[in-house]
């Protein structure tokens, strides 16, 4: 597809020319109402479900995921493109405040007026392991135009082809649907990633990936004479922690659900629980052997990663002085197996900096303890992760387990499994550094803020007013006014 024509650019050439469209947009979108914008979202989704079939089969040839999980993937990726127009429509979004002026305040006050307007074309990092979720079509593509951004997508080099035909369909879709030139763009290489971020007119970035890369894209960053915000999702070890009661009341249930969860996918999810604390025993059970030897073996994403799986489990034996409870090691190339390494809580306090280091792929790690404060204490070895997970049974006390968890993770988990993220308004997917940049979320109705920024408008006249803080528009949507919320009596868009 030509690179002008569609917004796109590959290994780093025509860049410019990319981000260029996407500030000419700017304007269209920042003014578009919220009834069209959720129309250009509804469009993007149907036109992705049509082509669904032909999509799924390029994802699989490109990633190995299997057809089901990937038919899955674009329901979740079509779903959140019409989250984020009801999120539109509802307006409280908007967080839209009026305080009326008081001259008789000491010192008077004129009328204030404030909302969230976007920031501006925005740069978004496609993830490898979910090629439609955090792709081009993805949650941070879908909340920034959402938000009035345009959005200009780094493709990601495990899945080019599925990049490109994706990016076609939205860009189709937007324009079929009225949206201006340049509101969508793709642009393809590590080069074209770095320009990107340097580009004056980009306003923001979100990526999804490593640390090594995040870092590399920060580095530009800060060397901007205007840095923008980076809203990155980097690494995670997900600790979780079964206690004794748990154990005797479903620890086989408790087993099954592990070894599903931390092989889902390969063990290529960002919520993997890739640290699981487990009474003195549970790291030898036959029940456990027994179900990471029903899985067969996996193919990786990229040969990079599937490279890099031997060696990350050879690090966990070696410089953590872990060892091998169950699965099979596997070859320093080609498919892989799932395995479990296990250690004692007294390694592990002596050497969490290996034992932490998260190993992308189909492996945890056990640490087994004597007593349920021992892994109070070693919690707080842990850095900052997506995720949680408690098992326990009603009556243990579970405080102080809660509480440490709490100040390291986004979202705490209770008797369940922390693979799988619900795209809703409650959802928070974040967490302290390294698992995120920022205490956003990137999954969920409210990650729309990462790409909004306040205005307040002092004694403004109403026509210089942006349409959505104007009285009547405001009676259609929940805003505050003089301290009070007030909902709207009936549901309208302006």
């Amino acid at each position: 597809m030509p690179g002008e024509a569609t917004g796109t650019a590959r290994a780093g050439g025509g860049v410019s020319d990319v981000v260029a469209l996407a500030a000419g947009a700017a304007p269209a979108l920042r003014a578009a109402s919220r009834e069209v914008r959720a129309g250009w979202l509804r469009a993007i989704a149907d036109a992705v479900d049509a082509e669904a079939p032909a999509l799924v089969e390029i994802a699989d040839r490109e990633t190995h995921l299997g057809a089901e999980r990937l038919r899955g993937e674009v329901a979740r990726t079509t779903g959140q493109l019409r989250l984020f127009a009801g999120v539109l429509e509802e307006g409280s979004y908007l967080e839209a405040i009026v305080d009326a002026a008081d001259p008789a305040a000491v010192p008077p006050r004129a009328e204030l007026r404030r909302m969230l307007r976007p920031v501006g074309p925005v740069a978004v990092f496609s993830a490898s392991n979910f090629p439609f979720a955090f792709s081009v079509a993805g949650g941070d593509t879908a909340a920034a135009l959402a938000a009035g951004c345009p959005v200009v997508v780094k493709g990601h080099s495990g899945h080019p082809e599925l990049s490109r035909e994706t990016a076609r369909i939205v860009t189709d879709a937007l324009a079929a649907a009225g949206a201006p030139a340049g509101a969508f763009g793709l642009v393809e290489g590590r080069q074209a990633g770095l320009d990107l971020v340097r580009a004056s007119v980009v306003r923001a970035a979100a990526f999804t990936g490593s640390l090594a890369g995040a870092q590399g894209l920060m580095d530009e960053i800060a060397r901007r004479p205007d840095p923008i915000p980076f809203f990155g999702e980097l690494g995670s070890t997900n600790p979780v922690v079964i206690t004794p009661g748990a154990v005797a009341a479903r620890g086989d249930a408790i087993i099954d659900g592990l070894v599903a969860s931390f092989t889902l996918g390969g063990g290529q999810f960002c919520t993997k629980p890739g640290l699981v604390f487990v009474p003195r025993g549970v790291a030898d059970d036959p029940h456990l052997r027994a179900r990471v030897a029903e899985h067969p073996e996996f193919t990786l994403l990229t040969d990079r990663i599937a490279a890099a799986f031997a060696p990350g489990v050879d690090r966990l034996r070696e410089e953590g002085a872990a060892r091998v409870v169950a699965g099979e090691t596997s070859e320093a190339s080609g498919p892989v197996h799932a395995v479990i390494v296990a250690t004692d809580i007294g390694t592990f306090l002596e050497r969490s900096d290996a034992l932490l280091e998260e190993c992308f792929g189909p492996v945890t790690v056990l640490v087994e303890y004597d007593e349920v404060d021992e892994v109070v204490a070693a919690l707080a070895r842990v850095g900052g992760s997506l995720t949680g997970t408690l098992h326990a049974q009603p009556g243990e006390a579970i405080d102080e387990i809660v509480a440490a968890l709490e100040e390291r993770v986004g979202r705490v988990v209770f008797d369940g499994w922390p693979t799988g993220v619900a795209v809703t308004w409650s959802q928070h997917h974040g967490g302290p550094w390294p698992a995120t940049t920022t205490t956003h979320t990137s999954v969920g109705a409210t990650s729309i803020r990462r790409f909004l920024r306040p205005v307040a408008y002092q004694q403004a006249p109403a026509e210089a007013l942006p349409a959505d803080l104007r009285d009547e528009a405001l009676a259609g949507i929940p805003h505050r006014r003089d301290g009070v919320l007030v909902l709207p009596t009936t549901r309208g868009t302006t």
